[in-house]
């Protein structure tokens, strides 16, 4: 049983017409082909079996082994309303300066049940094929298909099977997923996009573009023109321990529209080594993950509208008549990952948190045989000084936002950034994030949890006026924020 959507795209499947189609059997049925079943075992096989069981090459001669691998069948019920899935990269558009943000169609199964076959031109012990079996588990516990690092065809294994980099545990709420036929889904590839997301935004900013592109692409995987796709060092899979997904229903004028939202109380993200790697490599990708993770939840979110913070929590009031849409997104860390969490006795520690990023991107840099540039890249959202501009204050309670007041009100008598480039429009990505930080602090080295949160607004400011007005707000004595980068 998959946790996910299995995505059978390999061997003869491909892309027609913005549909990618998955490998199809003789009768119709898809399936995961023995080659590419063969090519997962001898990856994970001891070297010391992989000629008696996978066979060899010598002398350009083939020489095959005891086993024969007959590909993995769905069962009977293999075909459900949920095959048809959408993929929508929004990268460039959302990062860089534009851009096609085309969603496409493919093809995918939901949760199936797959019966795999192997057998051996040998009679073998009991034992033996325990043993064999023990390396396929180990072998499908990375994921088995196509778009793996993004949590497509994740089995459900004992995760101590799992080559875990790192593992989080989180909790959050916002806007889920929609399907075609408007039901909500919570998705867990996007845990992925927006740390590759975050990737380039950091690299960016003390790198050409270039080189950003070509490290993210080595850890994440992409798309490499004619060479075909680089499969990434890194991978995702997610479990959605306790979540609990909802309709969050509004009426404008006189329709009414359900948005679909989830809370996920417990879920644990685990990044994956997607194959060898030396001990030191993956200590320095565990130690380059909990700043990338840490980041993303100081700064910002995960999922859909995850650059607004969720109004139900900070600005109830907004909701309240039920003509206005849901809003945003709220994550946090919970108490078994509480290590990442970032104290903020003052605001100063966001500075010195932010510098220290900035600095070790630097470093990930001249490690993967990069060149330092102190212009970074011409991207809109590179995260670079000259680039970007984050302002903070402390907030007394959830109650106690300034900011969420900003999107919607005047900031300033015949003042509003409503509707501007700054926060953006329908098809139009805005230039600011904002979000509520929950405040834990240190005292003798004890952390101690408080009803306040650190309000954050990132800033990627355009030469508008309305911007710089709004700027030049933000630094007066008008404001209660300050500059921390």
């Amino acid at each position: 049983m998959f946790g996910h959507n299995f995505c059978l795209s390999t061997a003869n499947s491909g892309q027609d017409e913005g549909v990618i189609r998955p490998v199809i059997g003789a009768k119709g049925f898809p399936y995961f082909p023995g080659s590419s079943m063969k090519g997962a075992f001898w990856r994970s096989c001891p070297k010391s079996k992989r000629e008696r069981y996978c066979g060899c090459e010598s002398e350009g001669e083939s020489h095959p082994g005891i086993l024969r691998f007959h590909g993995g069948y769905p069962d009977a019920d293999w075909s459900q309303e949920n095959i048809v899935d959408v993929v929508h990269p929004q990268e460039d558009w959302q990062l860089k300066s534009g851009g096609n943000h085309s969603a496409f169609i493919q093809i995918s199964l939901y949760q199936p049940e797959l019966t795999f076959g192997i057998s051996s031109k040998e009679k073998l012990s009991t034992e033996e094929w325990e043993k064999i079996w023990h390396i396929w588990e180990k072998a499908i516990a990375q994921g088995i298909g196509t778009r793996v690092s993004a949590g497509y065809g994740q089995v459900k294994l004992d995760r101590s099977k799992l080559n875990s980099v790192i593992s989080v545990n989180l909790k959050g709420q916002g806007l889920a997923s929609q399907l075609i036929n408007k039901e909500g889904e919570f998705r867990a590839n996007m845990f992925k996009a927006s740390l590759r997301g975050h990737t380039l935004r950091l690299l960016g900013g003390v790198t050409d573009a270039d080189t950003a592109e070509r490290i993210t692409k080595k850890l994440w995987g992409g798309f490499a023109g004619r060479n075909g796709a680089i499969v990434g060092e890194l991978g995702i899979v997610f479990d959605s321990i306790d979540l609990e997904l909802d309709d969050f229903t509004y009426t404008p004028a006189r329709n009414s529209f359900d948005m679909p939202i989830y809370k996920l109380n417990h879920g644990k993200l685990d990044i994956l080594a997607m194959g060898k790697m030396t001990e030191g490599r993956k200590n320095n990708l565990e130690k380059f993950l909990a700043k990338l993770i840490q980041f993303s939840l100081l700064l910002g979110g995960f999922g859909k509208s995850w650059r607004r913070v969720d109004h139900r929590i900070f600005f109830s009031d907004y909701l309240d008549n039920g003509n206005k849409p849901m809003i945003g997104c709220h994550w946090e860390f919970l108490k078994s990952s509480t290590a990442l969490h970032i104290c903020v006795n003052e605001l100063a520690d966001i500075t010195a948190f932010l510098d220290a990023v900035h600095r070790n991107m630097q470093s990930w840099v001249t490690r993967n045989d990069g060149q330092l540039n102190p212009n970074g890249t011409n991207w809109r959202e590179a995260f670079k000084k000259g680039n970007v501009q984050v302002w903070g204050r402390i907030a007394e309670d959830k109650e106690d936002s300034e900011a969420i007041y900003f999107f919607h009100e005047q900031y300033q008598e015949n003042n509003t950034i409503k509707g501007s480039s700054l926060t953006g429009k329908m098809g139009t990505i805005g230039r600011i994030w904002h979000r509520m930080y929950p405040r834990k602090i240190t005292t003798e080295k004890i952390v101690k949890i408080t009803r306040e949160y650190v309000e954050m607004l990132t800033i990627f400011p355009d030469n508008s006026p309305k911007t710089q007005d709004f700027l030049r707000y933000l630094g007066s004595n008008s404001s209660e924020f300050q500059r921390l980068w």
